[in-house]
């Protein structure tokens, strides 16, 4: 069973741009391309967890159901997409979680933090999902990059604390979901999706997916709202690896998803209890000996979605 993930944002949230915008009166544009990020899930019959900025909720509280009416979950990822690794930023996040509560009713029950930013400075993030009810996380990449990475980090889902973010503990309460990866000229890289997904040939993408199959394990995918809907990011001139790695390929980003989630490689809707329940099931009991159900199942050809369904 493979899990997609969208993290929701606008034009003005992705880091690399940030650093260069003002931060104060920036209009949402991203949010108008809901329903072309919809129909294409519907198209393909896929469900798919969407990581929000909660801001856009507040813009537009009508995402809430249009998420939810099609089926798929809801999840936090941050008010305002600041790195949970930012200085001194614990007491505000406690603020946002509650805040984003609010805004959808205790549907979310999973997170993902910005730029993957999850690290041995921010290890507190867990306390605080564990404090407010949270069921997983899905911020660990298990490679080192130029923006994130825990590279020796687990591939398969884990309870994670924050005492040891890079496996099983006995005190983790709260289900980590990895991102996948894969080795590429001899070196692990990200292969999950984003500007991997944008750069990287499919068939080494396909080939990732195959080899988590074949570990009985769920590869974790992502794309952007806004390399969906590039049509509605506006033209801004970046420093050249900052432009690269925000743009490149943006306008083949649709169409490599849209080829992904073919009936070999079908992203597939969770239990109502989400992610939890299923990795629970069929990961966690199996991989940590809570009962022992022989073989574990075996996942489907291509599965995906959502991330975890909790309505």
């Amino acid at each position: 069973m493979n899990i997609l993930g969208i993290d929701f944002e606008d034009w003005f949230h992705p880091e690399l741009i940030q650093k260069y915008i003002s931060k104060k009166n920036n209009q949402p544009k991203i949010i108008q391309g809901i329903d072309k990020i919809l129909d294409l899930l519907r198209k393909k019959d896929t469900k798919a967890t969407f990581f929000v900025v909660g801001e856009l909720l507040e813009f537009k509280p009508e995402l809430l159901d249009l998420i939810l009416d099609n089926d798929h979950e809801i999840g936090f990822h941050t008010m305002k997409h600041t790195r949970i690794d930012s200085p001194n930023f614990k007491e505000k996040f406690e603020e946002e979680i509650k805040k984003f509560d609010e805004l959808t009713d205790g549907k979310s029950k999973g997170f993902r933090a910005p730029s993957f930013s999850l690290n041995t400075t921010s290890s507190w993030l867990i306390d605080v999902l564990e404090e407010n009810d949270y069921v997983y996380d899905s911020s660990v990449v298990p490679a080192k990059t130029r923006l994130y990475g825990i590279p020796n980090a687990e591939k398969k889902p884990y309870k994670i604390s924050s005492k040891f973010l890079e496996g099983s503990s006995k005190d983790g309460k709260i289900i980590e979901f990895p991102m996948m990866v894969t080795k590429f000229l001899g070196k692990k890289i990200p292969a999950a999706g984003g500007f991997y997904l944008r750069t990287l040939p499919s068939r080494i993408i396909e080939t990732a997916i195959k080899s988590y199959e074949k570990e009985n394990l769920p590869g974790v995918f992502y794309i952007h709202s806004w390399e969906l809907t590039p049509e509605f990011m506006p033209k801004m001139k970046l420093p050249k690896k900052d432009h690269f790695i925000t743009f490149h390929n943006i306008h083949k980003a649709y169409g490599k998803m849209e080829d992904l989630a073919n009936e070999d490689t079908k992203f597939y809707p969770r239990s109502p209890y989400g992610v939890a329940k299923i990795a629970a099931e069929k990961y966690l009991k199996y991989l940590y000996g809570v009962r022992s159900p022989g073989k574990p199942p075996k996942s489907p050809k291509i599965s995906a979605p959502s991330a975890l369904f909790i309505r």
